[in-house]
């Protein structure tokens, strides 16, 4: 038997949005409750699926009711805040987006407006409830009490969701002590499932439904038996998924490229590099193998520090989380930067890898501090032939970026600590 509901605060539901807070997840019981009253339903054999939205309440309910034995949990996240203020960078279109589908399909809560209104005023003084409020609503607090309760999870993402991007999803997956799936693949927020929407054939519908029948209906249909790490490389043609024990097996060795020299940006000027416009720029990368595009060589230098690898004799398969590591230094006490990586072809054109914000505030100006930055975690074959870059520049229409008026980064590689990105491969 399957039941489905509205969440509160949506359609034709009452109450207000609470984005996945305690009211949502008392909700999600009191379902349970009224189909065990109401139904044939088994209590043995509760679970949970959601997309979006309803993969955050299914997590968050499987920590709250220890009677959900199985979760499916497709394009959502483990870490709210992490996800839409991740280098302390407020991620403008994707909150932008659900702040909007909100009003459109639904009644936001005054606490949710409030939030909203802080968030993109840059109050700073508002930081620690912004943190607060979204802890209360990220699965990865709850990670003691889901474990303790066992239910087997099965998480499935897509690598450019430009709503909650995956690495959340990648450490939470780590944590998990029970029985537990993690499936990344091509796509933007639930473009990877969109067929499976409309009825059509999917593979992470067809793995969601065998994930529901091995662990509520017992039945031995293989998928506990198989990797529980699988992911399909951005660049893959075809639905063939590659399968590994663990996140942290993804790569087998991690390449450091030195990022040698000085280079000094003027900020608050468009270089020209992006990654794109939230939800179409991951769909193009899906359907039409089509990231966002940058022509290195035409960067303007005085606005995108520019750092490039020699040609690679063989492909290079990037798998896992891309780290920079560098020396700022800042004119004024408040910036944002923001880091690409790019496979770039002989005629110079940039194909967008991955790319992650990262902000600063009350630094001393003038004073070079250390930044270590996490990229979004991909995977992605670098064609033999082909370079690597490393732009870094200050604007990005997905982010918030606060850079003063005639602000200028600079960024070093001092002898006592260098700098340098970290690119995880697999041979």
């Amino acid at each position: 038997m399957v039941l489905t509901y509205n969440s509160r605060g949506f359609w034709q539901s009452g109450g207000r949005i609470e984005t996945a807070g305690p009211p949502d997840i008392a909700d999600a019981s009191k379902v349970i409750d009224w189909a065990l009253a109401n139904t044939p339903a088994d209590p043995d054999h509760i679970g949970m699926a959601g997309l979006s939205y309803g993969a955050g309440i299914s997590l968050l309910a499987a920590g709250a009711d220890p009677r959900i034995r199985a979760v499916v949990a497709m394009s959502g996240w483990a870490d709210l805040v992490g996800s839409i203020y991740s280098g302390r960078t407020q991620h403008a279109q994707a909150a932008g987006l659900l702040a909007g589908a909100g009003e459109l399909t639904g009644r936001p809560s005054d606490e949710l407006r409030q939030i909203l209104d802080d968030f993109f005023s840059s109050d700073l003084a508002k930081e620690p409830d912004l943190i607060a409020w979204g802890k209360k609503r990220s699965p990865a607090a709850q990670l003691d009490r889901i474990n303790a309760n066992g239910a087997a999870i099965m998480l499935g993402n897509s690598w450019s969701d430009s709503i909650f991007p995956p690495n959340s999803y990648a450490d939470f997956f780590e944590k998990l002590t029970g029985p537990k799936r993690l499936e990344l693949r091509p796509g933007d927020h639930a473009t990877a499932e969109l067929t499976g929407l409309l009825g059509l054939p999917n593979s992470t519908w067809s793995h969601a439904r065998q994930w529901l029948d091995r662990y509520l209906k017992g039945e031995r249909n293989g998928i506990d038996t198989q990797a529980p790490v699988r992911l399909m490389s951005r660049t893959a043609r075809g639905d063939d998924y590659e399968g590994y024990p663990s996140w942290s097996a993804v790569p087998s060795e991690q390449h450091r490229v030195p990022l040698a020299g000085t280079e000094k940006i003027t900020a608050n000027h468009d270089s020209g590099a992006n990654a794109g416009t939230v939800l179409l720029g991951g769909a193009l990368d899906q359907f039409l193998k089509v990231p966002p595009l940058a022509s290195i060589p035409l960067l303007p230098r005085s606005r995108a520090a520019v750092w490039q690898t020699g040609t690679s004799a063989r492909e290079q398969r990037v798998r896992g989380t891309v780290k920079l590591h560098t020396t700022v230094t800042s004119d004024r006490s408040d910036g944002t930067a923001v880091a690409y990586l790019y496979d770039v072809g002989p005629l110079g054109v940039g194909k967008l890898i991955t790319n992650a914000p990262v902000t600063f505030h009350d630094r001393t100006p003038g004073t070079p501090f250390k930044v270590d930055l996490e990229l979004f975690s991909t995977a992605y074959d670098v064609p033999a032939g082909h370079r690597l870059a490393l732009v870094v520049d200050t604007v990005d229409p997905l982010y918030i970026e606060h850079n003063p008026d005639g602000a200028h980064l600079t960024f070093s590689s001092p002898a006592a600590d260098p700098s340098y990105l970290t690119v995880p491969v697999r041979d």
